[in-house]
């Protein structure tokens, strides 16, 4: 898979937004149909912790809104993506710099579709980890999505409402 220029650009707005870019991390990569994003988090003295190693807290804000992101760009602009839930398991201590790479399937766009088709709303629990350049994980995040269709809740209420009348 390749960027596309539309990706590129939106990289390149995505790093240079303040809320992101002061996190320290950059995105290095999106594809073209946004399955995969990949995530560069140095150890730079934006990033560096009390003990010289990688704060927790830049680790978290580097993979914290690239699932939400991905998701709502791939489901398109029926559906919202909302974050619930998180939990942060740390492994070992960041020593260099450390990756993340996201992937979201279209057999999980296809079921994520289906679902919603059916269901108002649905959570779906996704696992990323943040591991150096040999592959050793240093942190583990699981994050709980909140997904609905646009306009789901509110035109149930209005048919309730109907129907009452």
């Amino acid at each position: 898979m390749s960027e596309s220029l539309r990706t590129r650009l939106t990289r390149v707005a995505f790093n240079f937004f303040p809320c992101y870019r002061r996190t320290g991390a950059r995105l290095t990569y999106i594809a073209h149909d946004y399955a995969e994003v990949r995530v560069k988090l140095p150890l730079n003295w934006k990033t560096r912790g009390y003990w010289g190693t990688t704060f927790g807290g830049s680790m978290y804000a580097a993979i914290d809104p690239v699932l939400l992101v991905m998701l709502a760009r791939r489901l398109g602009p029926d559906y919202q993506v909302w974050d619930k839930a998180a939990t942060m398991e740390f492994k070992k201590p960041g020593r260099s710099a450390l990756y993340a790479r996201f992937r979201i399937e279209d057999v999980e766009i296809d079921e994520l579709r289906r679902l919603l088709a059916h269901e108002p709303k649905i959570e779906r629990t996704y696992r990323v980890e943040l591991a150096d350049a040999a592959g050793t994980v240093h942190a583990a995040f699981t994050k709980t999505l909140h997904l609905r269709r646009r306009g789901a809740v509110a035109g149930q209420q209005g048919d309730a409402r109907a129907a009452a009348e």
